[in-house]
């Protein structure tokens, strides 16, 4: 039998989340994930994990900010499950998860981003009741 556990991830076991963090970022190199995630867990950040019997299947990281438009709100971010895990509901899990951990810290709202050729992502949100708002756009500088 399969015993899962959501949870936060400690800021000093943040290097963990390396391997699932590449399935989303095939393109960029280990070593600079590594060190963006360290300089993240500095700044308004957190990640929570999804544990199969102590091992981590799941990521999803948490930044906490306020918007002029919808108060203060919790945005998931490189929300990824290991494909051998998928379509067993731990991502509707991990959101309830999410939601009842925001809310009860006073969050009001949660937003988020998706690639745009990441269909199936788009398809699980709009079932979770997000709605589209606007375009995300990058400029590398």
């Amino acid at each position: 039998m399969e015993n899962f556990e959501i949870k936060l991830i400690p800021n000093e076991n943040i290097e963990i989340i390396l391997p699932l963090l590449k399935e989303l970022n095939s393109s960029i190199d280990e070593e600079i994930l590594k060190k963006r995630i360290l300089e993240m867990a500095t700044q308004h950040y957190k990640c929570v994990g999804i544990y199969n019997n102590n091992n981590l299947i799941g990521i999803s990281g948490l930044w906490f900010l306020t918007r002029h438009y919808c108060g203060k709100v919790i945005e998931p971010d490189h929300v990824i499950i290991n494909h051998q895990f998928r379509n067993k509901g731990l991502g509707k899990k991990l959101f309830k998860w999410i939601y009842n951990y925001a809310q009860s810290i006073g969050y009001e709202a949660s937003e988020l981003n998706t690639y745009v050729d990441n269909i199936k992502s788009h398809k699980f949100y709009e079932n979770e009741g997000y709605k589209k708002l606007g375009f995300h756009y990058l400029k590398i500088l």
